[in-house]
Order: C-alpha cells, then sequence, then structure tokens
C-alpha cells in the first residue's frame, strides 16, 4: 500500500474538568446542530494553521477560540487517519484539564459565522455518559470506551 499525503491536521481536546482520582470527571464537548441534520457532539479543536508553531500551539488557540478556555495537564490520547480530499487527514487527541473557561470569551468563525449552534456541553466522563452523545468520529468513542481508564491515568499526578 502506497503512504497517502497528509494533506491536514487537527488538534482536539478531550478536555475533562474535576478531581481523577475520585472519579468525579466530566468531559466538555461541543454539541453541533445543523439545519437539517440530526445533532453530534465533537470535542473542542480544529485545523493546525501555518501561523500555529506545534500542534500542541494549535490546541491552546482552538479551544480559547471555540470556549474562552485555557487548558493545562496537555497529554497527546489518540491519533486518529482519515481519508480527505486526495489524502488524508491526521486528528491528534490530547487528553487535558480545564484550567479555565468563560464563555463570554469565544471568538473565530464558529463564533463570528456560525453554520448552525454550537452549544457546549458537559457530559460524565465514563462510559454511561459517553454513551448518551453522538460523539465522532466514531473511532474517538470507540477508543475512549475501550480505554477510559487509562485516558483518566493520563491526568495522574504520578505519570510525570
Amino acid at each position: 500500500m502506497t503512504e497517502r499525503p497528509v494533506v491536514k491536521r487537527t488538534a482536539r481536546a478531550i478536555l475533562l474538568d474535576g478531581d481523577p482520582s475520585s472519579g468525579e470527571l466530566d468531559m466538555i464537548l461541543i454539541k453541533r446542530v445543523k439545519p437539517g441534520q440530526p445533532p453530534y457532539w465533537i470535542t473542542p479543536g480544529g485545523g493546525v494553521e501555518p501561523e500555529d508553531s506545534t500542534v500542541i500551539a494549535a490546541l491552546h488557540r482552538e479551544v480559547d477560540e471555540e470556549l474562552g478556555a485555557k487548558v493545562v495537564d496537555v497529554v497527546p490520547a489518540f491519533v486518529d487517519t482519515v481519508p480527505h480530499h486526495h489524502g488524508v487527514k491526521i486528528q491528534h487527541f490530547f487528553v487535558c484539564r480545564l484550567a479555565s473557561m468563560d464563555l463570554s470569551l469565544r471568538h473565530g468563525p464558529e463564533v463570528d459565522e456560525p453554520s448552525g449552534t454550537y452549544d457546549v456541553v458537559r457530559i460524565p466522563f465514563s462510559r454511561s455518559g459517553i454513551a448518551t452523545v453522538e460523539l465522532v468520529p466514531p473511532s474517538l468513542r470507540a477508543y475512549l470506551r475501550a480505554n477510559i481508564e487509562g485516558v483518566r491515568m493520563l491526568l495522574a499526578d504520578d505519570l510525570g
């Protein structure tokens, strides 16, 4: 099989809020509703732009734009490769902890020129919580269901 060109990269946050040691964690998602389509839920994030110095810098910019938020403890968790135009899109998913969020500070194309609605929601970070939403991409939904305990441990104090 020949290698396909990477035509797009994204940075997405598996954004958790709460105390991982107690198991009381919420995941912050964006509920997308587009006219004439069923709703779906996505993790905050988006495309890596030429002005982003790194993929993690793109993650911080996107979380600021979409949520007016700051994140800490950013840890790589999952990479998804999907067909995109004449190549592939690489989606980098990072587990991170919410440091602050002020929705009144949201800005960027999703806020300035929305296509449908972008509602910020919290769900319990558990298998049953994830099952309550149509989280996309399906590969992320499957990864989280299979690895919920391990993802929590990516925020453990002793990870280093």
